[in-house]
């Protein structure tokens, strides 16, 4: 005998008119206030470089430009050279992002399917790294960066220096492991009575069945990476290397306010773009816990 749901309205109320009236005006309302939150900083932005100088230091502010200008977006685009510094973020996070990708992957999977020896001891020391914190780490990987050990070259002013800590992250390299443990084995072994090998059976067979936890992982990986400030300002003391995050605040001195929010909304762009494209992937991610043997 299955137990009743209890839900905040009950069904009968729901079967009313008024009821129903009520609950839709009250969820529409809601909706409406949580997407005017969400969206109303990004309004904000977008035609705040739209307004003259004098306008944006108004006070009270404007909610709509008195006269709207495309001119701060062009000077961003001009004067701090964001086509350039674009490009060297988009070559910093597409080589982390691979890098992490594949280390990380084939990482996870020794660690689930292959269970080497003192694996859980790996394991454990990999995690502990989670509970350090990344600023008592950034004098030792810049150390090591400036002469790398046995090789005694440096990686500083070298997209190398942003890819190879980065291949370091033990939150997807767990997320990876989590998710390879659920995988069904019968299909694994279906694979290897077939006659596949290690490697053939995590190309063909687990990365297909990967690709949520893949999808949510390369989020992670490229956010982190186009995000960061700290560890490129460290790294990069050439300017023309410099990435966005760093560069907004590099050529900000003598750069009017109207000019720095559009270079901000600029940069930004990207990563909306990003997350509306695999939005589909990080839902499927979320429950990419849930396959079943």
């Amino acid at each position: 005998m299955s137990s009743a749901t209890r839900t905040l309205i009950s069904p009968a109320t729901l079967a009313r008119p008024r009821g129903r009236a009520v609950y839709w005006s009250v969820f529409t309302g809601v909706v409406v206030l949580f997407t005017l939150a969400f969206l109303f900083p990004v309004y904000w932005m977008v035609t705040g470089a739209m307004k003259s100088p004098d306008e944006v230091a108004r006070t009270p502010p404007t909610l709509v430009p008195e006269h709207w200008h495309l001119s701060g977006y062009t000077d961003a685009w001009d004067l701090m050279q964001l086509p350039e510094h674009l490009w060297n973020t988009v070559v910093q996070a597409a080589g982390a992002w691979a890098f992490q990708l594949v280390f990380c992957t084939a990482a996870a999977y020794a660690l689930s399917k292959l269970r080497p020896a003192f694996g859980k001891v790996i394991l454990g020391g990999i995690l502990a790294t989670l509970m350090v914190p990344a600023q008592a780490l950034v004098v030792p990987k810049y150390l090591t960066a400036a002469d790398l050990p046995f090789l005694h070259t440096s990686l500083l002013n070298d997209p190398l220096g942003i890819w190879l800590p980065a291949v370091a992250n033990a939150f997807n390299l767990y997320l990876l492991k989590r998710f390879f443990d659920q995988l069904p084995r019968d299909v694994l072994e279906a694979a290897e009575i077939d006659g596949a090998g290690k490697l053939r059976v995590l190309w063909s067979v687990v990365l297909p069945m990967s690709r949520p936890v893949l999808g949510v992982v390369s989020i992670f990986a490229l956010v982190a990476v186009w995000q960061d400030f700290l560890w490129p300002l460290m790294v990069f003391s050439d300017t023309d290397k410099q990435p966005i995050s760093v560069a907004l605040v590099q050529l900000s001195q003598n750069i009017q306010l109207t000019v720095l929010i559009a270079a901000m909304v600029i940069a930004s762009i990207p990563m909306v773009a990003l997350f509306l494209v695999f939005q589909r992937h990080i839902i499927a991610g979320i429950s990419a816990g849930s396959t079943k043997g």
